[in-house]
């Protein structure tokens, strides 16, 4: 049976309704990202929105339950052959027939076409810049998609480093190369600094949403990311990660990546104190998330949530307030920066006290 095609696909949409609809569709598939994107300084808030719209675009398919590895693998080839043509990428939303992902992530897939018009209308160092590091993105995730063909299941804490350097640290090189080609103040050393800690800052966030959404991934997602040989010490396995009479066990395996979360905290704090203070809209919209998945971590520690069917840990939205209005102010200096982290990190935090 043929389906019919996405009314977007009836004509190309012009370069102004394609960054219209590229800044519609933001809030509906990431509110945390666009609100902090509306941050950033006017020549850096087009690149990284595209960014982050052709990486959802790609998670999209990757996440797909119904679909084989290898037509994912299929799709995500015809994903990066977008970049060379623009005929193929105002085919590409085509494929939304075959997602069962809810309705803002196919419209988003069907946005593609529209999506990678406004990136052609980006200069050619910033063209270069998300093409590599996205490229780098989706060649990792096919790999993933074709060595777990029947759902994923990371073995080993060596390849959860490799899958969280694919899906998050290759976004700290992307957003750091975005800031010395675009921010005035971040300068060679400044570049040369970041990179010492841009993945960490990535893979810290990714790190933080794989243990509160542990739950959610294996019911929703068929994608157990904690790794079995730390699983299987801990007598759990992936088949156990939600039963009841194995939760001591299972919670203990997340000690070691509890320790890789705080961790890779720890240095994305540096990435951001590294960045100038002249950049102050890039260094909030870092701090954000990093104030949020501190919080989470705070969450984390105490509680089982994660592991219990339809469970989740997640910070109120009373303290995500808080923190937005803290942080823009607090993201000023690196001194008060870190007295928000500590603080945070004892306690929810609130305005009164």
């Amino acid at each position: 049976m043929q389906v019919a095609r996405p009314a977007l696909h009836a004509q190309s949409p012009s370069p102004i309704d394609a960054e219209r609809a590229s800044r519609l569709i933001l809030p509906r598939v990431s509110r945390t990202f666009a609100l902090g994107i509306k941050l950033l300084p006017p020549k850096l808030e087009p690149p990284v929105r595209l960014g982050y719209l052709l990486c959802r675009i790609a998670d999209t398919v990757e996440d797909e339950l119904a679909m084989s590895a290898e037509r994912k693998a299929q799709l995500l080839d015809a994903f990066l052959a977008c970049f060379d043509e623009p005929a193929l990428a105002d085919e590409f939303g085509d494929c939304v027939a075959e997602l069962h992902a809810n309705d803002d992530y196919r419209e988003l897939v069907a946005q593609t076409g529209a999506t990678f018009r406004s990136y052609r209308a980006l200069d050619e160092p910033t063209r270069a810049i998300l093409r590599y590091w996205i490229g780098e993105m989706v060649r990792g995730m096919r790999q993933v998609v074709l060595d777990n063909p029947h759902g994923i299941r990371i073995a080993s804490v060596a390849e959860f480093h490799r899958y969280c350097y694919y899906v998050a640290g290759t976004v700290g090189h992307l957003l750091t190369d975005l800031w010395r080609v675009h921010s005035t103040v971040v300068g060679q050393a400044a570049y040369e600094r970041l990179l010492e800690d841009c993945e960490a800052f990535g893979e810290a966030l990714q790190t933080v949403n794989i243990l509160k959404d542990i739950a959610w991934d294996a019911e929703h997602e068929n994608a157990i990311y904690v790794p079995a040989d730390l699983l299987e010490a801990s007598g759990s396995g992936h088949d156990a990660v939600l039963d009841a009479g194995r939760r001591e066990a299972t919670r203990a395996a997340l000690a070691p990546l509890i320790q890789i979360a705080n961790d890779d905290i720890e240095r994305a704090m540096r990435y951001i104190e590294a960045i100038p203070a002249g950049a102050m809209r890039v260094r909030l919209f870092c701090a954000l998330p990093l104030l949020f998945a501190i919080a989470t971590m705070r969450e984390l520690e105490g509680s089982d949530a994660m592991l219990v069917p339809g469970g989740a840990v997640k910070i109120g939205r009373p303290e995500v307030r808080a923190l937005v209005i803290a942080g823009s102010t607090s993201a000023l200096t690196n001194r008060t920066l870190r007295w928000l982290a500590d603080r945070v990190r004892k306690r929810p935090f609130t305005l009164t006290g």
